[in-house]
């Protein structure tokens, strides 16, 4: 067990929760970011669960690719997540670039992921 990923996604999912009631009550924005808005706290919400799923699961590999997969989550979050409410609260356009890196990483961390359970030796994954 990674105990931080575990704790790093249950913060995300609380963020996550707090965020979407937020989004929905308080905030006034424009139908588009609204819909930006939420996305972000979506994907936040699918990947702070896959991120305690990550910290349950590679403790148990016989390898460091969980490890990774989990940092990449992480950044992934805060980079696709993250850059969607900056963008749906601001409309600065420089934070576009950072959004694609971000859901590039949640892409690559899940197939890091599915290489650590695959390459993995140990038994209860047999």
């Amino acid at each position: 067990m990674k105990k931080h990923f575990i704790l790093h996604g249950a913060m995300f999912m609380a963020l996550g929760v707090a965020l979407g009631a937020v989004g929905s009550h308080a905030l006034e924005l424009s139908s588009d970011m609204q819909r930006l808005f939420e996305l972000g706290v979506q994907y936040q919400i699918y990947h702070a669960l896959g991120l305690i799923a990550v910290g349950l699961i590679s403790g148990c590999l016989a390898n460091t690719k969980g490890e990774l997969a989990g940092w990449l989550m992480f950044a992934g979050i805060v980079g696709f997540s993250g850059g969607l409410y900056f963008y749906a609260l601001t409309g600065n356009e420089l934070i576009r670039k950072v959004i694609p890196l971000g859901g590039s990483l949640l892409i690559i961390s899940w197939l890091v992921f599915f290489w650590a359970v695959l390459t993995s030796k140990v038994k209860q994954f047999d």
